[in-house]
């Protein structure tokens, strides 16, 4: 079963709705791109873009 984009998001701690809520065309793009590849592929693809995000929307885990 393929992984959702949003649970991808909370595994690298990043608030998805935050995400979109502020960013919403990376954050369609990133989508799209995600459903086109593995998750290890996007990861790799997207390695230090995913640090900036998650510093920008960090996932709070209370």
């Amino acid at each position: 079963m393929k992984m959702e984009f949003s649970e991808y998001l909370k595994t690298k701690n990043i608030n998805p709705a935050a995400f979109e809520q502020n960013e919403p065309e990376k954050y369609k793009l990133w989508n799209q791109e995600f459903s086109e590849m593995h998750p290890k592929s996007f990861t790799m693809q997207k390695l230090f873009e995913i640090n900036k995000i998650r510093r920008k929307f960090t996932l709070t885990k209370y």
